[in-house]
């Protein structure tokens, strides 16, 4: 079967992106419907993003100085996570985009964990090995200024936007791609005797039929959960968080009060910052700071949060109302079924830790494409759709949990909960005793290469971060410690030629 129309249930970013690189590939062959009610509110997925965000930007041809001011954007090197251990000299770490200063060192970090783990005293914090943090210290953007006056990428990054502006500027360009747009609301779904969705029932425009359907209606899973019964896998047993208050602030007028350079516009870095019970966001747009705190509702109710949040933020926060969101962690069973894909969080949501919904919206459509492309509707195309957005969500659930275990705050019992968790997966429960043993780390990386999504860098930042290391044994000689000092004195000379942030 050849497709002739599709129609997207639902905007927000999950469904116009998805419009986006389905008219970006399909355009004049496929057309493209997206309803959406102006009359509902989208949640929004975040406001951080990885570096996957520019490889979609890319494809769509659209350059940053067109889409970065009209969303608000920044530049992001990283995120900073403070708090989350309470270990001596491991109060806070940096998890860096690579960059092209990198690869010595990535190799000396590498070798100083190694040192760690086999009880040697030295003090492997990936701030001292990574351009980017430094970078991001510095409040500077990611790119570095050439001798001869050009501009070059020195280091991979990602953005910070304001979702609900994203939404809008790829819904116009969708609409410039020939997508049609319908502004109203689905109050039924028909199926075909066969189990399929053969329409939407539109409460002003009647019946809307297609030929195949995408699900972005968000936690309601309309097409998906509601009309075809596809199964919903909760992992609240190994991700606790359901719940959060989001909170937008002012930039403060002295700008010397935000950040230790006020010589810089805009922050380069997302804080994720350990809170009593959970932890609080704080992303910075070119209009305002974006903040939210993320918890687990068994130990703290939204009143509770809303004010820990505001104190937190101060007088920055007085002019803003806050948002509360619920959710159950955890995903579809799979993601195609019948004549219909979900993407967003139709298909589930974990957490906003590491920014990880965006990324699986923008995995989610191109895998569809790249199938239908090669596969048709075949259901050897369906399996593997399934099969690798499925792996790529696991894998998500697999670090992000890793944030909690290794995490060594005591004060609440909420952090002593998460931490003593014992439910995992074979995968993540292997690569920590492999980590806390002399076992090699590198080896079990790569013998679970498969099922990972975070490779080599991230793990070890992860963990060497949060200082999950036993107490030294061994006096590691002087010389140890010079390759750090030498690195740290380069990455901050390379930081020293990165341009100042300008925003978007």
């Amino acid at each position: 079967m050849q497709l002739k129309k599709i129609v997207i249930v639902g905007g927000g970013a999950a469904g116009w992106m998805s419009a986006c690189l389905m008219a970006q590939q399909w355009r004049g062959d496929i057309a493209i419907t997206l309803v959406e009610s102006s009359a509902i509110g989208t949640v929004g997925v975040g406001e951080g993003s990885t570096p996957f965000l520019r490889d979609f930007f890319q494809t769509l041809n659209i350059p940053e100085d067109e889409w970065m001011p009209a969303c608000n954007a920044t530049y992001k090197c990283g995120i900073r996570f403070p708090g989350w251990s309470s270990r001596e000299d491991f109060a806070s770490y940096f998890h860096p985009f690579n960059t092209e200063l990198d690869q010595s060192g990535a190799i000396q970090f590498f070798k100083d964990c190694y040192a760690r783990r086999m009880g040697y005293d030295l003090t492997p914090v990936p701030d001292d090995y990574f351009a980017a943090s430094a970078i991001a210290k510095m409040g500077r953007a990611p790119f570095a200024k050439m001798s001869d006056g050009s501009v070059q990428v020195a280091t991979d990054f990602g953005y910070h936007f304001d979702s609900h502006l994203l939404g809008e500027f790829l819904k116009q360009h969708a609409k410039r791609l020939g997508v049609v747009h319908i502004d109203d609301k689905v109050v039924d779904v028909k199926c075909t005797e066969a189990g399929g969705i053969d329409s939407v029932q539109l409460a002003q425009s009647g019946r809307l039929a297609g030929d195949f359907f995408v699900d972005c209606t968000g936690f309601k899973s309309l097409l998906m959960r509601e009309a075809l019964a596809v199964p919903f896998i909760s992992c609240q047993d190994r991700l606790s968080n359901n719940a959060a208050v989001a909170l937008p602030a002012r930039y403060a007028e002295n700008k010397a009060q935000e950040s230790a350079q006020p010589q810089a516009r805009f922050p380069t870095e997302t804080i994720a910052q350990a809170m009593p019970y959970g932890w609080m966001w704080r992303i910075p747009l070119t209009q305002r700071w974006g903040n939210g705190y993320v918890f687990d509702r068994n130990y703290a109710d939204f009143d509770q949060i809303e004010a820990q949040l505001r104190e937190q933020l101060g007088s920055a926060c007085d002019d803003f109302s806050a948002r509360r969101i619920m959710w159950e962690p955890g995903r579809l069973q799979h993601h195609w079924e019948k004549n219909c894909i979900a993407i967003g969080l139709s298909q589930g949501f974990l957490e906003p830790l590491e920014a990880p919904m965006l990324r699986i919206i923008q995995f989610t459509c191109e895998r569809f494409v790249e199938l239908y492309q090669s596969d048709g509707l075949s259901g050897r195309a369906q399996q593997r759709f399934n099969q690798s957005v499925n792996q790529l969500i696991d894998g998500n659930i697999d670090y992000l949990q890793a944030h909690y275990l290794v995490s060594s705050r005591t004060d609440t019992a909420y952090w002593k909960t998460v931490q003593n968790n014992q439910v995992m997966s074979p995968e993540l429960a292997r690569l920590l005793r492999a980590w806390r043993s002399k076992e090699s780390f590198d080896s079990v990386l790569s013998e679970l290469s498969d099922a990972l999504v975070y490779h080599k860098t991230s793990w070890y930042c992860l963990l060497a971060g949060k200082g999950e290391f036993n107490l030294p044994t061994k006096q590691a000689p002087a010389s140890a410690h010079a390759p750090k000092q030498r690195l740290k004195e380069y990455n901050a000379k390379g930081a020293q030629n990165c341009l100042l942030t300008e925003g978007g």
